[in-house]
């Protein structure tokens, strides 16, 4: 389906949980957040129910995120359930790769075929002060098994000024000594207003922007950068998905209703 500036928007991000077993800098308060109710929060056959209707409306690409996803349980359920959608080409999942070791081969049995793994640096005290705490070896095994299992994957830098600019090459240099793709990560702030000046490969330049985003308590947005969302009509979930992509601004500017580990970057 094409928005009202001609963009087809075939791309769905679905975050399933505001939960995550890291405290990043550039994400979540050290102390965390209040956290939903649990009744607040998608179903899997809810979910699946969505992606299904978006489907019909073009929606070939669904990334799960969090939070961290890989902390839901019997994740690899709704996998399976949404790799069961011949319309879907593409199913990837956005990780930080603490608890990928153990998931990876279920995951990918279940019919996961893409992942993205946030690895800021390379050097594990540095990594301790980043995540607030993380096991840099855990992701390091998380990624040897993932690239065991085939996955197409990507190493999500954030690129943070002053912490780990002199890093960018030593984990270019890793990527490619593993066979993946390095994809560094502009840092931003969404409460200031969206600057497409830039040379990172992400997040995508207003214009070329292909994608609306889920949250795990069924409220849809249309845009990252923007206040702009409709909560979820399990009546008519079609109309729902509609009304999200012809809302799609044309720039976006900023967003101050939510925190970046409710809406999955």
């Amino acid at each position: 389906m094409l928005d009202k500036f001609n963009r087809e928007i075939n791309y769905l991000r679905i975050s399933l949980t505001e939960k995550c077993n890291l405290r990043c800098i550039y994400c979540m308060p050290e102390e965390g957040m209040p956290l939903k109710n649990h009744k607040e929060i998608m179903r899997y056959e809810q979910i699946e129910q969505i992606v299904k209707e978006a489907a019909k409306l073009g929606i070939n690409k669904v990334r799960l995120t969090g939070g961290e996803p890989l902390i839901k349980k019997d994740v690899e359920i709704l996998i399976k359930k949404l790799a069961a959608i011949k319309e879907i080409k593409e199913l990837s999942l956005t990780t930080n790769g603490i608890l990928l070791a153990q998931n990876a081969k279920k995951i990918r049995q279940a019919g996961l075929t893409g992942l993205n793994i946030s690895l800021d640096t390379l050097q594990p005290e540095k990594f301790k002060s980043i995540t607030r705490g993380g096991n840099l070896a855990d992701v390091l095994q998380g990624i040897d098994q993932a690239v065991n299992e085939g996955f197409k994957i990507k190493i999500n830098m954030v690129v943070l000024k002053d912490i780990n600019e002199d890093e960018i090459n030593d984990v270019r240099k890793f990527c490619l000594y593993k066979g993946i793709k390095l994809q560094l990560i502009n840092h931003f702030n969404l409460q200031s207003n969206k600057n497409d000046d830039y040379f990172f490969d992400r997040p995508p330049k207003c214009k070329n922007c292909n994608r609306i985003r889920l949250l795990s308590d069924g409220v849809l947005k249309p845009c990252l950068h923007s206040d702009a969302e409709y909560k979820v009509n399990y009546a008519n979930i079609r109309e729902s998905l509609e009304n999200t992509i012809l809302s799609k601004p044309e720039r976006g500017s900023s967003c101050t209703s939510r925190k970046m580990f409710e809406i999955g970057g």
